[in-house]
């Protein structure tokens, strides 16, 4: 029989789930504030087991150094970079605060969450190479992209990337950019890293604990219905609750009844990607290489074939493969989409549908895709690709948002998303890609819209832990050359060396 306890636990901040966004709120909150009581609820055994785990992510460490879809071509042919710069700026905020973790001794030794890989683009195609080459000559003189080069010599690509060019036919126009500055970080380690930190600052982690319903209480708490290891219920109030439950997040917002939670809607993606087994193959490339998304593909889908560094070992990945289920979570259940259907969403969603057809039919054609299918559009990047060397995986699941934009109803949304409530007392993040990388912009905006009466008082610690905190880095060429020296210094990404703004 289920209990309901009638003892009801306070805490000052309720966090709802262990993944990389929740580690960093509360690594923030823990160093602004050292004496607030703060309870963290995750549904599964470990921390970051869904989203933010190492092997439900194809490629990490977005820094909108080689993701092409993070540059457009505007109607008069020249290239937009500025969603580039503003993500490039955002991923240097987190750097900074890791350096910032590492220089107090809160992390140990860097190296078992990040280190240093060059991060290329790739086309083929001449119509491709052209957009390419004027991709890189818009951003090479920003100071944020100092160092990218671009080739479209056979040899230079050769040393670049071997795996890549060689059985290629040499008739094939390509080129490819390429910048040292890059990295891969893995996510899910730095998540367990600092929830293992956080356990020695007093803070309650709570695994095994689900949060089944939350209320407002008379005195404007929160009030959520939790549900133990034990299968019994508890009951846990706090001032301010953040949801950062991935996929899980959309169900729980709607359950507040919050106003910015209406008109809301989530649509799920899963993926798959390829983990090369071959160690021979996997000593061959040594670096993140995105492609361009095919015709009609949604951006999430742009092809990329990865080093990463997991359990100490270098690997291989390529991907991702969209596909389709209706679960939120990995973990999740087969109704979390039809459940998330609400009277105030409803036409939302059904917009959304009739507006997105052309991507149901695309993600419907990558679930009926057989692994050959999948080893031939590998080819397209490793043109001897032999079967046997490859493995599935999968991935993680994403829910992207959708909502009624200037653009109209049921609007699909390809980025991460906060929602607040207008008194700050409870907000849910929603949304996916470039998500973790960015992970330390997002929090602080958690913060500023959630704990205004507190920001006067904070931002010099804040601006001691991320010293561009409120600045603009390429209006600040001195403080941009420090951050970039400083953080690949104390993050063991590179000799410490001296960079020429001009």
């Amino acid at each position: 029989m289920v209990k309901m306890s009638n003892r009801e636990a306070k805490t000052d901040v309720i966090i709802i789930g262990a993944g990389i966004m929740s580690a960093t709120l509360v690594t923030l909150l823990k160093e602004l504030v050292p004496d607030w009581e703060i309870t963290v609820f995750e549904k599964l055994g470990n921390a970051g087991e869904e989203s933010s785990n190492e092997w439900n992510n194809a490629g990490t460490g977005h820094a909108a150094l080689c993701e092409l879809n993070y540059t457009d071509v505007k109607p008069d042919g020249s290239i937009d970079i500025s969603k580039a710069i503003k993500i490039n700026e955002q991923f240097q905020l987190s750097m900074q605060f890791w350096s910032y973790l590492v220089n107090s001794k809160l992390i140990r030794n860097p190296q078992d969450f990040i280190m240093p890989l060059p991060h290329m683009s790739m086309v083929l195609g001449e119509q491709n190479v052209t957009f390419l080459k004027k991709r890189f000559e818009a951003m090479v003189n920003n100071p944020l992209f100092q160092g990218m080069e671009f080739s479209d010599d056979p040899e230079k690509l050769m040393e670049w990337i071997p795996l890549i060019i060689q059985d290629r036919p040499s008739n094939e126009p390509i080129a490819a950019t390429k910048i040292d500055s890059g990295t891969d970080v893995n996510f899910g380690a730095l998540t367990r890293i600092l929830f293992n930190h956080l356990k020695t600052k007093n803070v309650k982690i709570k695994y095994n604990h689900s949060v089944d319903n939350l209320k407002r209480t008379s005195d404007a708490s929160w009030e959520l219905k939790v549900r133990n290891e034990s299968g019994n219920f508890e009951r846990h109030t706090a001032k301010f609750v953040f949801i950062g439950g991935g996929g899980g997040s959309l169900h729980l917002l709607q359950k507040s009844g919050i106003p910015e939670g209406k008109h809301i809607g989530g649509f799920p993606v899963s993926g798959i990607f390829m983990v090369c087994k071959n160690p021979e193959v996997v000593a061959q490339h040594h670096a993140k290489v995105y492609g361009k998304a095919k015709l009609g593909a949604p951006p999430m889908s742009v092809p990329h074939l990865d080093t990463r560094f997991i359990d100490n070992k270098k690997s291989l990945l390529f991907g991702p493969f969209a596909g389709f289920s209706p679960k939120f979570l990995k973990t999740g259940s087969m109704f979390d989409l039809v459940t998330s259907v609400k009277p105030d969403n409803l036409v939302t969603m059904l917009s959304a549908g009739a507006k997105n057809m052309s991507l149901t039919k695309y993600l419907i054609e990558q679930v009926m895709l057989s692994k050959e299918k999948r080893m031939e559009e590998l080819r397209e990047f490793i043109p001897n690709a032999k079967s046997e060397d490859w493995d599935l995986v999968v991935a993680g699941q994403r829910v992207q948002v959708i909502k009624d934009t200037a653009d109209g109803k049921g609007t699909l949304q390809f980025g991460t998303e906060v929602i607040s409530a207008a008194d700050g007392s409870i907000a849910a993040l929603l949304g996916a890609s470039p998500g973790a990388s960015t992970a330390v912009h997002v929090m602080l905006e958690v913060i500023k819209k959630c704990f205004p009466q507190h920001m006067k008082e904070w931002e010099p610690k804040i601006k001691e832990m991320i010293p561009s905190y409120g600045l603009s880095l390429i209006e600040n060429l001195e403080l941009l050359e420090q951050i970039h020296t400083s953080t690949a210094e104390t993050l063991g990404l590179r000799e410490k060396k001296e960079l020429i703004y001009s």
